[in-house]
């Protein structure tokens, strides 16, 4: 079955589910759930009732939509997101992006767990993503044109837009909670990069490092979304941190992060949602 078939039928499913239009989708990274929580009115939507959508097997990946509002503002928070590394191909990672499109929200809150690879950065820290490498090779575009939608050969001069980056820096700011900013490199994982890796990717002008996020960007640019990252660093990369890296202390870091990163996504979402009134 084509992409675009699939696609119309998940949106055939989620259409009438909507009762309320969400201009802002944010999608909450490894232990970063806590915002959904705060939402009022909440509709759920299993991830696994949606028709042709891919199942989460990470564990602290929900898999599930809240669509509710925030303040009163309408979101939709996508909670738990699927990775190249679980064995999906990068259609089915990208996919809930092709419906976003066809739901017609124009604005994409990612936000992501990542590796430090600069080594100014600390555990804790939150970095706006300005650009990013795909250190993967692997491209979610690639295929027949009659499998595609949107355009073949998207520009990716500004993949993060950047008046997104500069109300969440001008939020940071006001909160004296000031994001850094940096390049995002995205590998495939599962393993956690080796040291050299790592001292590879940071003389190519990397930042931070994660296995997720990259993809989704190339396809929301390519479906014209525009896109606000924000990665928080959970730890030091090999050849940095001291200890072995694990997926506990990635969680545990972002676990301790949530709150303080709810009041800064919770200002961001009432300053974007003001852009086009």
């Amino acid at each position: 079955m084509l992409l675009k078939d699939k696609v119309k039928e998940s949106l055939t499913f989620l259409k009438p589910r909507f009762t309320i239009s969400p201009r802002i989708a944010l999608v909450l990274g490894s232990g970063m759930g806590r915002i959904a929580d705060s939402l009022e009115n909440p509709c759920i939507i299993p991830t696994s009732d949606i028709p042709h959508y891919p199942v989460s097997t990470v564990p602290g990946h929900w898999g599930r939509w809240i669509i509710g509002t925030l303040g009163n503002i309408p979101l939709l928070c996508i909670q738990g997101r699927v990775h190249y590394y679980e064995g999906y191909s990068l259609s089915s990672v990208t996919y809930y992006v092709h419906l976003l499109a066809g739901l017609r929200i124009p604005y994409l809150i990612l936000t992501t767990a990542s590796g430090g690879l600069n080594p100014d950065f600390r555990p804790g820290d939150l970095m706006l993503i300005s650009d990013m490498i795909n250190f993967t090779f692997h491209n979610p575009l690639v295929g027949k044109p009659d499998n595609l939608l949107g355009v073949r050969f998207p520009d990716m001069s500004s993949p993060f837009d950047p008046r997104l980056m500069d109300i969440a820096d001008r939020v940071g700011e006001k909160f004296h909670q000031p994001f850094r900013k940096g390049v995002f490199c995205w590998v495939t994982g599962p393993n956690y990069e080796t040291a050299a890796e790592v001292r590879a990717l940071r003389l190519i002008g990397g930042d931070a490092v994660s296995m997720s996020t990259a993809p989704e960007v190339i396809v929301a640019r390519q479906r014209h979304l525009s896109v606000l990252g924000i990665s928080l660093i959970t730890n030091l990369a090999t050849g940095l941190a001291k200890n072995e890296l694990s997926h506990t202390e990635v969680t545990q870091t972002a676990d301790a992060a949530g709150k303080r990163l709810q009041g800064l996504l919770s200002e961001i979402i009432a300053q974007i949602a003001m852009l086009d009134e």
